[in-house]
């Protein structure tokens, strides 16, 4: 099976299994998965404020335990992708992908613009690619990965103001806030990049399903399992 270079695109068959994912990606897929699910909901709770619960206030830690969850969960993310960017540099060429797409390739952009007019019904069938093809690995790094980048400084740039200036969390993560310029502009882009992600995130699992359905390999079973498995033969 032959295969463009910077691309992943099949020239020419004939079509073999190929081990796509590695085991650290797959388990850094799920695990951020997970975080997104735990912090859209804490996190939309932390901005709207569920009503008071009536008694005693001390008998009730509720706004609390939201918090204690969004924070586990964030911090989780951040590690996790810590060691996702780690493995940008130790993993196989996939694992690049999202992290570095190769723009200066000409093949590249050819990859993106046929892609989306497939999408767009001007072509009748797809291309077939080893990862992900250049227009989706092109929207996960713009909004994805970046969008990820930007929660998490932001995250931990409000993680800080609770500690107040002069303690260590603000030493490491107050330049947030300087950057910004005041702690309600850190909010705010924080709150704003949530939604990013989560429009990502929805037309990603669309996307995604959409393939596995109408396109010419697996593509939910492939971030299961790590291998890209093929559905028939380009037609001649």
């Amino acid at each position: 099976m032959q295969v463009e270079r910077w691309t992943g695109r099949v020239i020419a068959g004939p079509l073999e299994p190929v081990y796509v994912y590695e085991a650290p990606v797959r388990l850094w897929h799920w695990v951020t998965v997970l975080c997104f699910a735990v912090l859209g909901v804490t996190g939309y709770l932390i901005g709207s404020p569920p009503p008071a619960i009536g008694g005693e206030a001390t008998a009730s830690f509720l706004f609390g335990w939201i918090r204690m969850i969004h924070f586990v969960a964030g911090f989780l993310l951040a590690v996790a992708f810590a060691v996702r960017l780690y493995w940008v540099f130790v993993g196989n060429h996939h694992a690049r992908g999202i992290f570095v797409p190769p723009v200066w390739s000409p093949a590249y952009w050819r990859g993106m613009f046929s892609q989306a007019a497939y999408y767009l019904f001007l072509r009748k069938e797809s291309d077939r690619w080893i990862g992900h093809n250049p227009l989706a690995q092109t929207a996960m790094f713009f909004m994805f990965t970046l969008g990820t980048l930007v929660l998490i400084v932001t995250g931990l740039g409000l993680y800080a103001q609770g500690y107040g200036w002069g303690s260590t969390w603000m030493n490491l993560f107050g330049w947030v806030t300087s950057l910004l310029g005041s702690p309600q502009a850190v909010r705010t882009v924080h709150h704003v990049a949530m939604w990013y992600v989560l429009v990502f995130a929805i037309i990603h699992v669309y996307m995604a399903f959409r393939e596995d359905i109408m396109g010419p390999s697996a593509v939910v079973g492939t971030m299961v399992n790590g291998i890209r498995m093929w559905k028939r033969e380009p037609r001649r």
